[in-house]
């Protein structure tokens, strides 16, 4: 798994989680629409770590929580 599906994959949980919507969370973390449905699409790559941080506070947990998943310690950086 590289980096980019990590950070897709953490992203679904949290919607999951949270019981909410990929919409629902952009507005939460003061992000167009566009700035994730474009990286979960496939059409952007990997968000820089503000965006990620956003997110975090969209959903009320921290950097360290986000990236608190085994898969992140196997990514592989392609660039």
């Amino acid at each position: 798994m590289n980096i980019d599906e990590a950070i897709r994959k953490r992203i679904n949980e949290i919607v999951e989680i949270n019981k909410t919507t990929l919409t629902a969370l952009c507005l939460n973390s003061n992000l167009t629409p566009s700035t994730i449905f474009d990286f979960m699409s496939g059409k952007s790559k990997c968000p820089k770590v503000i965006t990620i941080k956003k997110i975090c506070l969209g959903a009320n947990i921290t950097l360290a929580e986000f990236f608190a998943r085994d898969y992140f310690n196997g990514s592989e950086d392609v660039y």
